[in-house]
């Protein structure tokens, strides 16, 4: 599957923009991280644009989130790329974290959501005004983009990445594609 068919599946099935805007954040983060895992970056970015493909029908039914992105992709499109799937479904915690992409995608899923909080929060609202040391002390704010899970996001350091780093590294991520993500 490429980037431009992945887009075109993320489209069909997610209908609210700013979805959108998260499995394209994600993707970036994935492709950008990969090389320092030995991943192929366009593999890695897959699993970050396919992660949340049927979120807007299961996120009110958690236990089915992943496993039916995971049918649709291996059912009706007859998607086989096993990291891709096992990376997907263990994101959503359907199954314990044992590879490289599965440990990245996991922190990366809560990482985007928390930097476009950073960005619409800065003076600016943008991508390009931020820094690390902006987003860390907002990282230690507790009631600041509370929905992005500070564990999740510092599971990174499990994989053998330091969180200052990874951090850097997403925002840089997301700066490349800061138009489609209107930041």
């Amino acid at each position: 599957m490429t980037r431009d068919e992945a887009l075109q599946l993320v489209r069909r099935y997610l209908k609210s923009e700013n979805l959108v805007k998260h499995v394209i954040a994600t993707g970036a983060c994935m492709r950008r991280l990969a090389p320092r895992f030995g991943g192929d970056p366009d593999r890695w970015e897959l699993a970050g644009l396919l992660h949340d493909l049927d979120y807007e029908w299961t996120k009110d039914d958690f236990e089915r989130h992943a496993r039916e992105t995971v049918r649709i992709l291996r059912e009706d499109l007859g998607f086989q790329d096993e990291e891709i799937l096992n990376a997907i479904l263990a994101h959503a915690e359907k199954k314990p974290l044992e590879t490289p992409m599965e440990r990245v995608l996991y922190a990366v899923d809560p990482t985007t959501g928390f930097i476009v909080a950073c960005a619409l929060m800065h003076p600016e609202k943008r991508l390009a005004a931020l820094d690390l040391g902006f987003m860390k002390r907002r990282f230690k704010e507790k009631r600041f983009a509370r929905g992005a899970n500070r564990d999740q996001i510092r599971s990174i350091e499990q994989a053998g990445l330091d969180l200052d780093t990874f951090l850097t590294e997403c925002l840089e991520a997301m700066k490349e594609v800061h138009q489609d993500l209107g930041l």
